[in-house]
């Protein structure tokens, strides 16, 4: 009997069953809303012309659909890296040492808004938000006090950092070469994505194309001096919180990385030197299936992308390498031990997909900054499924699966036709000063929420399955540290070298106004004691400020 007429029989066989009892209600649950099939066999991969030697290849070499290292997890497993960060310096200097003792492998450091925004704590429009959802960063002395006692040659820091990113990169190396350290061996990444925040965050300060410039400045100062640091986070993480779907997340966050990858050539830089330090930042969502299928097709899509519209010669330059981070918006204040089981669903997935790095969010995380006992749980999550279930002795366990190849292919084509449509409108940055991507995001996250309030999509323990839980212990900032760090800059302001400072503050202007790289003078600046504030305000007094382009 061939596959057909087995295929054939079982359709009869499950149409006799749905005649006398129907199927359970099942909302639309992959990208663009649409169902899953009943059965993936050879057939669907058949139809669409599926050959493995072109669509999968072999892990570590392009298409790097089934990985980017030939033996993946084999070798050593992915960087451990839980996001953290609020009040003081010294408050996320001891969170980090404690993180660090229970076994991760790597820093990543949140921001306050402030600092993300540029705006020195002392500002008027501080007031409230110090170290808040992240530590405070104003000066070369905070950036000491983060930093103090780790061990920067060895670990590797991220930094979820955009539009002052090149001012908290320069004050990362200054402090690190004060250590000894030299900027040769740091290794880490800056998340520096800009275009993303026009679309879904809204934590810009420039308009998009002076802001494109600081990014390539960066990408060339990084190629010469900071070889091993990834000078970009392509990140479609925050434009999946703001509800896009798994489509749009590639599609999106790819396009992005097009027009950084293009603003660099058209500065002059080689692309398989600067495309060897770029880097991609996902959300993992609960849709297991989905969302291994969702980091296979983005790294096939990439590599092909590099190849063939930007000339990209080197496996290095074509290779889309990742961070994940577990979807923050899946996480319910109702039942929040729930969202244990759900961080353990997404890293499942990150892991199957072939992430570099992970972080897990803490259970605790819809009602306040996570607390250590939630963070402990999240990092031994991942400690559990990479010692205890197995998965990382197979290098793309799920490769060949039916499902999984029939819905990478699926997810591809997607992603492809977004990417068509934003060339036609003049590219990423032409698209987002029209509101496209904003328009599509908005819209498919309203349609996700229209199926949450009717219950057409059962969210455990928040529209079904509900009950009482007791309170749980909430993180709490004590007002006094915003009062604090605010002395802290001032006493350091009063006893800096004001002729220093002014001059390097200056030399910046001169560069902003002009072509010369930015990154010496602001590594200048933040050495003369110049703030994060400062130096904004200098880039904000030549390129002005970005207003926000209205999506109705």
């Amino acid at each position: 009997m061939t596959y057909e007429e087995l295929r054939r029989a079982w359709e009869a066989k499950v149409a006799a069953v749905e005649a006398k009892d129907e199927p359970r209600p099942r909302v639309a649950n992959l990208a663009g809303h649409a169902d899953v099939a009943p059965l993936y066999g050879p057939d669907d991969l058949a139809r669409a012309g599926f050959d493995p030697v072109t669509a999968l290849g072999v892990p570590g070499s392009p298409p790097f659909t089934r990985g980017v290292q030939p033996n993946m997890y084999r070798g050593r497993h992915w960087t451990m890296r839980q996001y953290a960060g609020f009040g003081t310096a010294s408050e996320s200097n001891e969170r980090y040492r404690y993180l660090l003792a229970q076994g991760q492998t790597g820093l990543s450091v949140a921001f306050d808004l402030p600092t993300q925004m540029g705006r020195d704590s002392d500002d008027e429009r501080s007031l409230g938000e110090v170290g808040r959802v992240g530590v405070a960063i104003d000066s070369i002395e905070d950036m000491r006090l983060l930093l103090r006692g780790l061990p920067l040659d060895a670990i590797s820091t991220s930094m979820t950092i955009n539009a002052t990113a090149s001012t908290l990169l320069c004050l990362y190396i200054a402090v690190a070469e004060e250590q000894g350290v030299p900027r040769a061996k740091l290794r880490g990444t800056i998340q520096n994505d800009i275009l993303k925040e026009y679309m879904a965050r809204g934590t810009y300060i420039y308009p998009p194309r002076p802001s494109l410039r600081l990014i390539t400045d960066i990408f060339a100062f990084c190629g010469k001096e900071v070889p091993s640091w990834n000078t970009i986070s392509i990140s479609g993480y925050h434009i999946r919180e703001a509800g896009c779907d798994a489509a749009q997340e590639i599609a999106f966050t790819l396009a992005d990385g097009m027009a950084y990858v293009q603003a660099a050539i058209e500065a002059g830089l080689d692309v398989d030197k600067f495309g060897a330090q770029l880097s991609f930042f996902f959300n993992v969502h609960n849709n297991l299936v989905e969302e291994i299928a969702k980091f296979r097709a983005a790294r096939r899509l990439w590599s092909t992308i590099m190849k063939e519209r930007f000339g990209a010669k080197t496996d290095r330059a074509r290779a889309l390498r990742f961070h994940g981070q577990t979807a923050g918006m899946t996480l319910t204040a109702q039942q929040p031990l729930n969202n244990v089981v759900r961080v353990t669903i997404q890293t499942l997935a990150a892991v199957l997909g072939g992430c570099q790095s992970l972080h897990t969010n803490s259970f605790d995380e819809a009602l306040g900054l996570p607390t250590s006992d939630a963070v402990t749980i999240a990092l031994r999550t991942q400690q559990i499924v990479a010692h205890e279930s197995g998965v990382a002795d197979f290098v793309d366990a799920f490769g060949g699966s039916y499902a999984v190849e029939a819905l990478t292919d699926r997810l591809e084509a997607e992603a492809k036709k977004y990417i068509a449509r934003i060339d036609e409108l003049g590219g990423m940055v032409s698209a987002i000063e029209q509101g496209y991507p904003q328009r599509e995001i908005q819209n498919s996250a309203y349609a996700y929420q229209i199926e949450v309030e009717k219950r057409q999509r059962v969210i455990v323990g928040m529209n079904d399955f509900v009950q009482d839980t007791p309170p749980m212990p909430v993180m709490k900032i004590d007002p006094e540290i915003e009062r604090a760090q605010v002395a802290r800059l001032r006493a350091m302001r009063a006893k800096r070298d004001a002729t220093k400072h002014a001059e390097a503050l200056r030399r910046v202007e001169a560069a902003a106004k002009g072509n010369d790289n930015l990154l010496p003078l602001v590594l200048d600046a933040v050495k003369a004691e110049a703030t994060v504030g400062e130096i904004a305000s200098v880039l904000r007094d030549v390129w002005g400020e970005h207003v926000e382009t209205l999506v109705l």
